[in-house]
């Protein structure tokens, strides 16, 4: 994959847009493995960012009923069912290589063990069973392996299947293609390392729309101009969270200094791949890939071809400053021919 660091150099993005007194660049960490599809993030960013309703249309992919991102869904939850290949058996926790591919406390939960007085194993005596799970974060929901949401443990259970669910947003990329190509200035760089439309200024030109790798940003209908994810640069101006991360029942969704963030996700795929799951991985974290990083990435439990994002995304205006030299060589060129020629028709 090309280095965009290496195309565009090493970049921090506010200061390099001209921003003095920029803080520390701030941004998304979704961790897929305990989201559990509420939506809750979608509606609280309707609600704040005034964002048009999307109608309500299953699409005929379970309960999806926004499909993607678009001008009127800034964030989208996709839920993804996957029929379980044949043989297939979630690796056991640590500790347990014969047992169930659930952690022992979600399968004592399971199995009807314990009460909320602290019977349970592992918990400490007189604390209850809920707030202990609470307190020890979520072990299973999402995760390959675990239980749908209100299925038994008996023969009546569904095991052929598993739950992939994922909170999409825009990327807020180092590297931002949209920015490269906007005529108006619509599209600027904040303060906090993000990307923000100003509608008032954009032209509905749509060139930020074929420049995005990610697809994220559309044109709303009946207007025409571009709309996306802020951030809630609005929240944030006032040290605030943004809406869908303050929203997240499951703390799926994670706001903060991006450096802190990385840190923080790279713990928890240690932690994941410690527990049997060794398909978790990070996608957009990296600050020497094709768009220099990403200000919102993710952790996922497969390809990311499964949850609708390309695997190698690239800095869609990398050979611009090529094309753009190419272009004026040529210019130069032709207008060195028509002097030649005038030149050597009046001689």
């Amino acid at each position: 994959m090309p280095d965009a660091n290496s195309l565009y150099g090493p970049l921090d993005p506010a200061p390099d847009a001209g921003w003095v007194e920029a803080g520390p660049r701030v941004g998304f960490f979704t961790d897929t493995s305990v989201c559990i599809g509420c939506k809750a993030c979608e509606v609280a960013c309707k609600e704040w960012n005034d964002v048009p309703a999307s109608g309500f249309d299953l699409l005929g992919m379970s309960y999806d009923n926004t499909g993607a991102l678009t001008a009127n869904s800034w964030r989208h939850v996709a839920f993804i069912e996957q029929p379980r290949p044949a043989g297939h058996r979630t690796p056991p926790f640590d500790g347990n290589p014969t047992g169930a591919a659930v952690s022992p406390a979600t399968a004592a939960v399971a199995a009807g063990v314990g009460n909320d007085t602290g019977t349970d194993p592992g918990v400490p005596p007189g604390e209850p069973r809920a707030a202990a799970r609470m307190a020890a974060g979520p072990e299973f929901l999402g995760l390959p392996g675990a239980q749908p949401p209100g299925r038994g443990t008996g023969a009546e259970s569904r095991t052929d299947f598993r739950w992939l669910m994922m909170s999409d947003v825009c990327k807020h990329c180092t590297h931002a293609a949209c920015l490269d190509v906007c005529p108006t200035g619509s599209l600027f760089r904040t303060e906090f390392g993000t990307v923000v439309v100003q509608e008032d200024i954009c032209n509905g030109c749509g060139y930020c729309i074929s420049a995005c790798p990610y697809g994220v940003i559309d044109q709303r209908k009946g207007d025409g101009r571009a709309w996306k994810c802020t951030l809630c640069y609005d929240r944030l101006g006032a040290g605030m969270t943004p809406a869908c991360a303050q929203a997240c029942p499951t703390e799926s969704i994670q706001f903060g200094p991006l450096d802190e963030l990385r840190e923080r996700a790279a713990q928890r795929v240690t932690t994941l791949h410690e527990r049997g799951v060794p398909e978790a991985r990070l996608y957009g974290h990296d600050p020497t890939d094709g768009v220099g990083g990403d200000g919102a990435f993710f952790l996922l439990l497969d390809e990311p071809e499964v949850f609708g994002l390309p695997p190698d995304p690239l800095v869609t205006t990398r050979d611009l400053p090529k094309m753009w030299k190419r272009a004026g060589l040529a210019a130069l060129a032709m207008a060195a021919a028509a002097v030649a020629a005038f030149v050597g028709g009046s001689s």
